[in-house]
């Protein structure tokens, strides 16, 4: 099992706790850790209407300064509106952080769900739309991660002549992260997708469906071996008891997860509880 710290958010007034959590994950052993890419945070059906939802860092530059004071852990998206910015632009972007940090970059992949950041900074399309772009724009992503010249013409998208280089120092590129819970996003995440997390506020049928939903579209792409699944929530804390997060992860376990997420939050005691789950329950669990 390998465990991705979760539950930080980009918002500036909470960065300084962001920064202590990661750079304390690295040195305890974590294998990765999660922030959001949202410029303006939607409401999410009211669960994230904090005052200062639109008080953001650039998550991709956040990355940045965070890989620099960190050496082992792997730090990610969960996830990137692909439709958001210009997917061959993205592209350079995480090529040139996977080299920047020797290989330790998660590349997380979405939609978008907000509208209000993409009325701002975007363009704004229909849910058909946005995923077709996001289909499009990480083909093209793949292409420049993985060819010399890359010649491409979509409906959204194009590029002439395009060279990218330096390649990711991970091969073929950094790992796909999915998460989301859409159904043609299941499927695409069956098709590229390396780590698939399916939020559980649908409920527990809803996981299950969404893996069988994932795992259709892999074996259509023969590549099923390919696909690990993620367990937890991806804001905190799930617990405060070493013997409810312990049971957390045996059920991840049995249910053939390969990844969980702990989430803290951004809270005083929150180191204090990620260093007792790392101490206490990680080691179980390698």
């Amino acid at each position: 099992m390998q465990f991705l710290l979760g539950g930080i958010g980009n918002w500036f007034n909470d960065y300084q706790i962001a920064e202590q959590l990661i750079i304390q994950a690295d040195q305890l052993g974590y294998d990765g850790a999660l922030m959001p890419d949202h410029y303006m945070w939607g409401t999410m059906g009211g669960r994230m209407s904090r005052p200062d939802r639109f008080v953001t860092l650039e998550t991709w530059i956040t990355l940045t300064h965070l890989l620099a004071k960190t050496e082992q852990i792997k730090l990610g998206t969960l996830v990137t509106p692909i439709p958001f910015r210009p997917p061959g632009i993205m592209a350079k972007i995480v090529a040139a952080l996977d080299n920047l940090s020797h290989g330790r970059v998660i590349f997380g992949v979405g939609a978008g769900w907000a509208q209000e950041e993409f009325d701002g900074y975007s363009e704004w399309n229909t849910p058909k739309v946005r995923v077709d772009k996001t289909k499009e724009g990480l083909e093209l992503m793949i292409k420049l991660w993985t060819e010399d010249k890359v010649n491409f013409e979509g409906e959204y998208y194009k590029a002439i002549d395009a060279v990218l280089e330096p390649k990711p120092v991970q091969k073929p590129y950094p790992k796909l992260l999915f998460g989301g819970s859409g159904k043609r996003m299941l499927s695409l995440a069956g098709k590229y997708g390396d780590i698939v997390f399916i939020p559980p506020w649908g409920g527990p049928e809803a996981v299950i469906e969404g893996r069988k939903r994932v795992l259709k579209s892999a074996r259509n792409s023969n590549r099923e071996d390919k696909i690990a699944f993620m367990s937890g929530t991806m804001m905190g804390p799930q617990a405060t008891e070493i013997d409810k997060f312990m049971k957390m992860v045996e059920l991840a376990v049995e249910s053939g997860a390969k990844y969980y997420m702990p989430s803290f939050g951004n809270r005083e005691d929150s180191i204090d509880l990620m260093t007792k789950f790392a101490k206490d329950v990680i080691p179980s669990f390698r």
